[in-house]
């Protein structure tokens, strides 16, 4: 099957999209080049070329000289466009960044100098105790200058393993006019969500006569609606992704039940197959409110004071619902309605009561080479069926879910003062003071077991939904059937999630100028910071429950709602291609979620609530300083220097108590008891033990934990040299070698203990590493530039990085801990799967092409990247994309600005960014005999096209428009290969349109 290009077909739409501009322009009649001032788009394209040229390390800027010029609407958008950059997108906003084929952790963002605590909006990101920086909180009008610092020196902040991008806000002296401003009016429309919302910001500068004091002072309030349908893999049960066929346990599969295909049953042996059919529609809001200001006192040109507040706020309720099959289920003889394939699960039940195996009908069998270079056979279409005349059995799962006060809020205050001491020494002082938090008030839903009688797909391209059919399962809306088919519920669950980050730093910095010989100056600082993550999640009490958790028997509490729901949007799915296939489902609106968690949890204390399990709680303190001497000579120029860094840091792991009745719990409401066995075990804490309505209290059921401290001292030196060469007037050669750190992911050193499991060969439990050094590598750098003209310039650069201290997650450390095993109540020894640490390369080539067209007013930018990683244990880097690419074209003259952007970026494995040391998240799995690494997730290769276009009605008056996910690009996700369709989403078309005022 032909599959184009994604770059090569954004290219090309990009092309034939701008052919019409010249005929829309051709009135405008622009004046000579020579006699008209370089605003906007030019602009802020020759400003930063000037910066980027000037500068002794390889960098690359954004300069926002007018805001609103690209058709971006935080500064991820902004940043992805920079040669070597590339960005996680969740809906169609990029969020987080990486650079050089790395992971966004390994990324520093930084602002006016400082770090920033970000926090994250999703659940599943706020738990992941990421390093990474989302930039969703941050709109990018905010941005002054971006500054991404691809080779490292001394003066600059320590903790960008890949690279640094340090942004800088507006200073009110800086602004041409004493009093200026503008007010921004407009709206945003999401077509796939079908809803229209207020878009709106605003600022003001002020400075005195004198220009010796200034105000500038902003405010945002930009809201969208977003929607996202998606077919996938995923479902409950044992295996809810891919696994592979064994007839010895799927006693369905038959000779005779596969009369007629060709195939025997021992065929199907080893052959991998899909475990669930799934689709999902999700609906949310994204309300980004917020503000920054900024003042500046210069008195003289010996001292500038600026202080700086920044505060964003998003919210992002979001509420959807999954429909999933339970083939592996099925294939088990399995009624479980959770899908639990365990010895103690119900079995199914046919016609006579006896358990009845799932026949696999039809098979379409092909082979796939993996990732990895081994031959395995997948399962690509089938009739998953009961023998004819059973009655409905367990087919899958419906889950409804709303997240209630989803909110992300970002801030930071910081003060600096720049102080000319005499014409040889300057001083320089930094205080920050950051804050984030990300929520969710209540992650609540529902989930029903559907029944009937098969279900039959069959799977297409990589980019097309596969085709789906339920049988035997009733029409989808909740409730039985009389003959048994349909759906009851089964399971709710509720539970909310704070993280919180914290940083305040304070640094003195001092430059002496020598001017002896080729030794310009001297600059030299200190810096200190103290940075504090606590995460954990509270759930509230159920009044009954619902099934018994090992059997899966219904209780009389079991009672499905039949109002109060609605069912997919008439066009969901109607992007995901691939011809027919089920795209029905129903949801239970927000309302009667709420309302029917409302009813069926009660009150008992926030301590109650409290799951100790899942709590982060570290401190870390940094503290560094360097020296750096500034170099210069006939032509060349550059800087040498050396930093060291101490990183300290305290966790405070939970640890579960053993034996589990060494401590007693204590019922709500009833004073604390503290355990004498384990003096800090918290027992006051439920961690989601059932305290149901009319059921003794039980002090000894669920695990109860303490916290056990430790405290870890790293030091690391961080040599670096940058040169910069004139080779002629406009050519500049540039050399970069250095060493820098990044700290290891906060849940990677300080999470619980999680998992365990007992057999034959032991037992094991995941858990942290403490112990985990600071990863460091050592980079060299090599970059060619030629600035030939105004506004134009190509340039080359080659990159190598060797990596020490790349975690290696699912490792056993030596370490053991003791714990209850699960199976006997006794207590064991287990040794800690947890993270240890390897090597890892990154070498790769960057290029960069931008030019006008002659003395025309369109001009296009260009770049390219690629980035070849390679981890010692031969897995593939994670966020690390080898491909990256960005074309834009652009047209402007006095009355109309406008650009088209394509971005690229290629397959990238898109595991969480702050993977969980899980016991073989990075280990072995046995397919068919053979021995090969566990298959990680893959995000297949994706282009994105955006468009902006500024009208300027009157010189104060400005009609803005733009637009983003031009062509609706599907997302898809895989896992050994492409055969294996892990996901495909889409978010829809997003159009934004805003009136702004300027004065």
């Amino acid at each position: 099957m032909f599959k184009q290009k994604p770059l090569a077909a954004a290219v090309s739409l990009a092309v034939w999209s701008l052919a019409t501009v010249p005929a829309i322009a051709q009135d405008a009649q622009p004046v000579p080049m020579q006699t008209v001032e370089v605003t906007g788009i030019r602009a802020s394209m020759a400003k930063s070329l000037a910066v980027k040229r000037d500068a002794t390390a390889n960098v690359e800027v954004i300069t926002a000289e007018d805001v609103g010029k690209m058709p971006d609407k935080n500064l991820a958008d902004s940043l992805q466009r920079l040669a070597g950059v590339a960005v996680r997108t969740d809906y169609d906003e990029a969020e987080k960044v990486s650079m050089r084929g790395t992971n966004p952790d390994m990324s520093l963002i930084i602002f006016n100098g400082h770090a920033v605590s970000s926090a994250d909006w999703y659940v599943a990101d706020q738990g992941s105790s990421s390093r990474s920086t989302s930039l969703s909180l941050m709109p990018s009008h905010v941005l002054n200058q971006a500054i991404v610092y691809k080779t490292s020196q001394a003066n600059i902040v320590d903790g960008g393993l890949a690279g640094t991008i340090n942004v800088t806000t507006r200073k009110p002296l800086s602004q041409k006019e004493r009093v200026s401003g503008v007010i921004s009016v407009g709206g945003s429309y999401v077509e796939l969500a079908d809803k229209y919302a207020p878009d709106m910001n605003g600022s003001v500068t002020w400075k005195n006569e004198a220009n010796t004091f200034g105000v500038i002072a902003s405010l945002f309030s930009e809201k969208r609606f977003v929607r996202r349908d998606s077919v996938s893999r995923f479902a409950y049960g044992t295996s809810s992704g891919w696994d592979v066929i064994n007839t010895t346990t799927m006693l369905g599969i038959t000779d005779a039940s596969l009369a007629g295909t060709g195939y025997k049953a021992s065929d199907l042996n080893g052959v991998r197959l899909p475990g669930s059919m799934s689709s999902e529609f999700v609906e949310s809001v994204r309300d980004r409110k917020g503000g920054m200001i900024a003042l500046q006192y210069k008195p003289n040109n010996q001292l500038d004071v600026n202080l700086t507040g920044f505060h964003s706020s998003l919210d992002a309720d979001n509420h959807g619902r999954l429909t999933s099959s339970a083939i592996y289920s099925m294939l088990l003889g399995k009624n479980h309605p959770l899908g639990n394939t365990g010895a103690a699960a119900i079995n199914t039940a046919g016609v006579d009561g006896q358990r009845v195996y799932a026949q696999i009908r039809n098979p379409v069998i092909v082979n796939e080479t993996t990732v990895y270079g081994h031959q395995l056979k997948v399962l690509k279409a089938a009739d998953i069926v009961f023998p004819d005349g059973t009655p409905p059995q367990y087919v899958g799962n419906s889950e409804g879910f709303f997240r209630d006060g989803a909110n992300a809020t970002s801030s930071f205050l910081d003060l600096d003062a720049k102080y000319r001491v005499n014409d040889d020494l300057t001083v320089k002082t930094l205080l920050s003071a950051s804050r984030g938090v990300g929520r969710t008030d209540l992650d609540q839903g529902l989930t029903l077991a559907r029944y009937g009688t098969g279900i039959s797909y069959a799977l297409g391209g990589l980019h097309d939904a596969p085709y789906v059919k339920y049988q035997g399962a009733g029409s989808n809306q909740p409730g039985l059937n009389a003959d048994g088919s349909g759906y009851r519920i089964v399971d709710r669950a509720a539970s909310g999630i704070r993280t919180e980050d914290k940083e305040w730093s304070a640094q003195f910095d001092a430059e002496y100028k020598l001017g002896r010989g080729v030794l310009q100056s001297l600059e030299s600082g200190v810096r200190i910071a103290e940075h504090k993550r606590t995460s954990g999640r509270r759930g509230p009490a159920f009044r009954a429950g619902l099934i018994d958790g090992t059997t899966g028997a219904l209780t009389p509490s079991a009672i499905t709602p039949t109002t109060g729901w609605a069912p997919y949007p008439g066009d969901f799915g109607d992007g995901l291609g691939g011809g027919f296939w089920d795209n029905s489902g129903f949801t239970y609106t927000r309302e009667a979620t709420k309302a029917y968690i409302a009813a069926n949890t009660k009150v008992t204390s926030p301590e109650w609530e409290r799951r100790v399990s899942s709590e982060i709680d570290m401190r870390e303190r940094q503290s560094a300083g360097y020296l750096m001497a500034n170099l210069e000579g006939e032509r060349w120029s550059g800087n040498v220097g050396l930093r060291f860094v101490r990183t300290n840091v305290k966790a405070n792991i939970v640890t579960p108590v053993a034996p589990r009745t060494a401590c007693l719990r204590v019922e709500p409401g009833k004073p604390a008891v503290t355990c004498a066995a384990f003096p800090g075990t918290i027992t006051t804490a439920g961690d989601a033990v059932a305290y149901y309505d009319g059921v003794p209290f039980n002090p000894s059921s669920g695990t109860m934990y303490y916290k056990t401290p430790t405290d870890r001292d790293f030091d690391n030196w961080l040599p670096s040299v940058n040169l910069r060469y004139e080779i002629t007037k406009d050519m500049i050669g540039r050399f970069g070698a250095s060493r820098t750190i990044g700290r290891q992911n906060y849940n990677i050193l300080g999470s619980g203990f999680g998992t365990p499991t007992c057999d034959a060969n032991g037992c094991r439990v995941t858990g942290p590493n403490p112990d985990l050094e600071p990863m460091t590598a050592d980079n060299l750098d090599l970059s060619w530039g030629w600035y030939f003209a105004p506004r134009s310039a190509v340039t080359v650069s080659v990159f190598h990085s060797r990596l020490k201290g790349y975690p290696k997650t699912g490792a056993t450390a030596g370490s053991t801990v003791e714990l209850t095993d699960p199976r006997d109540n006794q207590v064991k020894t287990f040794a800690i799967n947890t993270a240890s640490q390897q090597g890892a390369k990154i070498s790769g080539i960057e290029l960069s092409y931008e030019q006008p067209f002659g003395k025309t007013n369109f001009g296009f930018t260009s770049n390219v990247s690629r980035a070849k990683t390679k981890v010692d244990d031969g897995r593939p880097m994670v966020g690390a994309s080898e491909w990256a690419g960005n074309l834009g074209l652009y047209y402007e003259d006095d009355k109309l600005s406008t650009r088209l952007v394509a971005n690229y970026r290629g397959d990238y494995v898109n595991s969480s960014t702050a993977p969980s040391p899980t016991a073989n998240s990075q280990g072995l799995s046995t397919i068919n005999g053979v021995l090969m690494p566990t298959a990680p997730t893959y995000a297949d290769g994706v282009t994105t096209l955006a468009f902006n276009l500024n009208y300027y009605i009157t010189q104060n008056i400005e009609l803005a428009f733009s637009a983003t996910n031009l062509t609706n690009a599907k997302r898809a996700q895989y896992r050994y290969s492409e055969q294996e369709q892990q996901k495909l989403d889409v978010s829809g078309r997003q159009y934004f349109l805003n009136l702004r005022y300027k004065f």
